[in-house]
């Protein structure tokens, strides 16, 4: 070994810290606590602003929806731009608006600790690898495609968080590292939502508002899906490859997974009596858990609910005594204490936002651009719109309420159908989840365990390549006519 090196754990580390660098990318928490800064300025720039809003039934649901052309500044006496104290309280707020998504982070971890613990895991994925053998490749495009379609057809995001920890535990153990699994289920989740052919939330939502026949175009779609999870499951191939050649290449090179499973170890465990009905468990519960979610209107609630049962009956089947679940269960929720806070802080973005009376100026001021543009370049910038705005307003839903009552008028004027502004602003919405530190790509990696830092690294390349395909396609949406 060479001079000035020392090995931990298998992994060769220098002893000396390169002090010549001049930058070192600042921590998760300082990148978006800057944002939060970046916004309360804005506010003393942005003035404030307003659309009139109505009650209107959507798909037999009430949403308040913005009244194309109402738009108005407010009164100077009604801004409330963020002072010095107020920064400091809206990070605080933050936290208290989304305490339900943080416990969700919390209960997760938690209820996955226990079931690692308990072996069942180790197990489950030891008898998934040697039945794949040489072909576990195989397993990004079938894993990647099943979550998709979860997306795609139904909306299912925060369904598929009890997953989170045991495809990135997966990764780990079949040799590459946390973000080949990571990018395996978010990829499938994210991109299922991008090209989604039947998701109520989005594409059910939009086309209801822009006054299109509901879920028509559905094949282009899912022509559009396929292309979007075939390229997506190339680069996460192809990344795999590359770090399996040279480890040092792992955007996460030298960091424990909180989810980690060693491949060595996973010999050690047997599928068992107890290991299958502790997998039963969480098969059964996980069933439930999307049937009330798509079928019952059930939320974040029962979800931690059925997951701190799903994980005392795990306990039960192991024999551990309750003082055991107690502990491990904190065990667990510790290592993602980090995101759940860090999900508090990026809600204070919106928080600022809100407060001061700026969200529907902006909205305004995207929407404006599109005026006396040529048809092409009209939706071209209405993709880019929707997926600047998805950083102010991350719920699908909530954006398509939002914007697509000022989007679809405004595609009649510049020649552009009201199919392509709903396809706009689907792309825009799925897209930017995965960038956006104020949606939900922060929850995910909170639950994940990786750093927002190196998500952006890691995915960032690729968010280009499917931004591009996106332009595309909705080019190829207009020469069609749809």
């Amino acid at each position: 070994m060479e001079k000035g090196t020392k090995k931990e754990n298998g992994v060769v580390m220098n002893e000396q810290v390169k002090k010549e660098k001049w930058f070192v990318m600042p921590d998760t928490y300082i990148i978006v606590a800057v944002i939060v800064l970046v916004m309360a300025i804005l506010t003393w720039i942005v003035p404030p602003g307003s659309y009139d809003y109505q009650e209107v039934d959507v798909n037999g649901r009430m949403r308040t929806i913005a009244i194309d052309g109402t738009f108005h500044y407010l009164d100077k006496s009604e801004a409330n731009p963020t002072g010095f104290l107020d920064y400091f309280k809206a990070l605080y707020m933050g936290c208290v608006d989304a305490a339900n998504i943080i416990f969700v982070i919390f209960t997760c971890a938690g209820t996955f600790g226990i079931l690692v613990k308990t072996g069942a895991f180790h197990a489950g994925i030891g008898s998934v690898l040697k039945k794949m053998g040489n072909k576990d490749v195989m397993l990004v495009p079938i894993l990647m495609s099943i979550f998709a379609l979860g997306g795609s057809m139904f909306g299912m995001l925060s369904e598929f968080y009890g997953f989170i920890p045991l495809i990135v535990g997966l990764g780990v153990a079949m040799g590459y590292d946390a973000m080949y699994g990571f990018g395996i289920i978010i990829l499938g989740e994210f991109i299922g939502f991008m090209g989604a052919t039947l998701n109520p939330y989005t594409v059910g939502v939009s086309q209801a508002i822009a006054g299109v026949p509901i879920y028509s175009a559905t094949g282009f779609r899912a022509f559009c899906l396929v292309c979007f999870i075939s390229v997506s499951s190339v680069y996460v191939i192809l990344y795999g490859k590359k770090i399996k050649k040279n480890p040092e290449l792992s955007v996460v090179y030298g960091e424990k997974s909180i989810h980690e499973f060693n491949r060595e170890d996973l010999d050690k465990y047997k599928m068992d009596g107890k290991a299958i009905l502790i997998m039963m468990d969480v098969l059964v519960t996980l069933g439930f858990l999307m049937y009330g979610m798509i079928n019952l209107g059930w939320s974040y609630g029962e979800l931690c609910g059925l997951f701190l049962i799903m994980s005392m009956v795990a306990a039960v089947i192991d024999g551990w005594s309750p003082n055991r679940w107690v502990d491990e269960f904190i065990a667990g929720v510790k290592t993602v204490l980090w995101g759940g806070i860090l999900t508090g802080i990026a809600k204070a973005i919106v928080i600022v936002m809100q407060d001061a009376h700026i969200m529907d100026t902006i909205i305004y001021g995207l929407s404006s651009s599109l005026n006396n543009l040529p048809s092409m370049l009209s939706a071209q910038t209405m993709l880019l719109a929707q997926t600047i705005l998805n950083f102010f307003i991350p719920s699908g839903s909530g954006q398509a309420a939002a914007t697509m009552p000022i989007m679809a008028p405004l595609a009649d004027m510049v020649g552009v159908s009201r199919q392509v502004a709903c396809l706009a602003f689907q792309f825009g919405d799925g897209l930017s989840n995965l960038v956006w530190p104020t949606g939900t790509c922060v929850i995910v990696c909170g639950i994940g365990g990786i750093s927002l830092q190196n998500w952006w690294k890691w995915f960032l390349p690729l968010a280009g390549i499917l931004l591009a395909m996106q332009a595309v396609f909705i080019a190829v949406a207009i020469f069609m006519g749809l």
